[in-house]
């Protein structure tokens, strides 16, 4: 699983949005299907600037689904969709 921690840059806020930029990229372009993203506990704030970060529609593009870790709070998972291999079919059905 693909990982980007926020710690270091998490003052910058031009630092965070190239960092999650970046990073967004990177990880649909590799075909896992999660990465995290460690914002850590704290007060929330960085995870809450990272979920608004990623509700974006032109980010959302490019991930299936993101959401704080259930079992740590420090973390946001970002789910994406596998390509699908092969030619699509664009005929219809009869």
């Amino acid at each position: 699983m693909l990982s980007l921690d926020l710690h270091p840059v998490f003052r910058s806020g031009r630092d965070i949005d190239n960092g999650l930029r970046t990073f967004l990229l990177r990880a649909a372009a590799s075909g896992e299907p999660q990465a995290e993203i460690v914002c850590g506990k704290g007060s929330g704030q960085l995870r809450e600037r990272v979920l608004t970060f990623l509700s974006q529609p032109h980010v959302r593009r490019l991930h299936a689904g993101a959401a704080p870790d259930p079992h740590n709070p420090g973390r946001v998972l970002v789910r994406f969709e596998r390509a699908v291999s092969g030619p699509v079919s664009r005929e219809r059905p009869a």
